[in-house]
């Protein structure tokens, strides 16, 4: 059997242990704080808690993803060395990093026509994207070829349920998602917006939720309603959350005690430097396997 690789971009929001853990290959985006530019690596260079205080005192934020040379850097001694490739990229709802990925891949299989590349629309986002592909690695584990992995991915994917919720809307008014007169008034009225990711791979709002408590009983409700075999899913659940820790711990609790035959606890990452230049501090989101996304 052919050896491969399997990798992806620092947006899957899993820890570097993790990656190291699972065998899984991956590429950095980069984001600016106050105009100086630092790698997206997992919080390596700068820990998390200090990336989103400075973010709360005001730090302007901007990200970039990875560029078509940095992709091509990335790969080429993996195929000198034998080795196939399968990369799943960022969504393409929210990121061009395919368009990257595509345009090497393009060029280094010129130069190494007998090689395999494969360049995968995860369609997923942090520790979702992270979860599909510690999904991959355990196939691969078990003796699937990189085909038969690119052939499963490519139809599931879009079985991976992303579900968000934020209880500040600072960034969000910061960013222009929402007017300034609607984030007062949210901020006002305690209002939490719970999103999920479409099936073109698009964060898209749902509900408009009055209260913490509340929108946490409601993400969990909705892994109820979506959960690959309802109360009985027998998975892995991963949660990302953005400098609110005590959130995202009690939705792990809540999602523990609903769902017994849960593989493993809930696993709880940061939400990292890229995304969360985007969402700021204060936003948790859920990540399991369920029904086929839809638009």
């Amino acid at each position: 059997m052919a050896k491969f690789i399997l990798s992806c971009c620092s947006t899957a929001d899993l820890s570097k242990e993790h990656f190291d853990k699972i065998d899984v290959k991956y590429i950095c985006f980069h984001y600016e704080l106050d105009g100086v530019e630092h790698p997206d690596d997992l919080g390596q260079t700068m820990p998390f808690e200090e990336f989103y205080r400075k973010m709360t005192e005001g730090a302007a934020t901007k990200t970039s993803q990875v560029n078509s040379d940095e992709y091509y850097d990335f790969w080429k001694p993996y195929l000198e060395q034998g080795y196939d490739i399968l990369h799943l990229t960022l969504s393409s709802g929210i990121s061009g990093s395919i368009n990257s990925a595509n345009i090497a891949r393009e060029d280094l299989e010129e130069e190494f026509p007998d090689r395999k590349l494969y360049v995968v629309d995860s369609l997923g986002a942090s520790s979702g994207y992270g979860l599909i592909m510690d999904t991959l690695a355990g196939m691969r584990d078990e003796g699937r070829s990189i085909d038969e992995l690119h052939d499963w991915i490519e139809q599931h994917k879009l079985d991976l349920n992303h579900w968000f919720f934020s209880t500040d809307l600072t960034f969000y008014i910061r960013g222009g998602r929402i007017s300034k007169t609607a984030g007062t008034v949210g901020t006002i009225l305690g209002i939490c917006p719970l999103l999920n990711m479409d099936n073109e791979g698009r964060l898209i709002p749902r509900s408009k939720i009055r209260g913490k408590k509340k929108v946490i009983q409601e993400i969990v409700k909705r892994m109820e309603e979506n959960a690959q075999d309802g109360l009985d899913y027998s998975g892995k659940c991963y949660i990302s959350q953005s400098a609110c820790m005590e959130d995202a711990e009690a939705v792990a609790r809540l999602v523990e005690e609903r769902f017994p035959k849960l593989d493993g606890k809930v696993e709880i990452n940061y939400i990292g430097t890229t995304i969360g230049s985007h969402t700021g501090p204060g936003t948790v989101a859920l990540f399991f396997w369920g029904k086929r996304r839809q638009g």
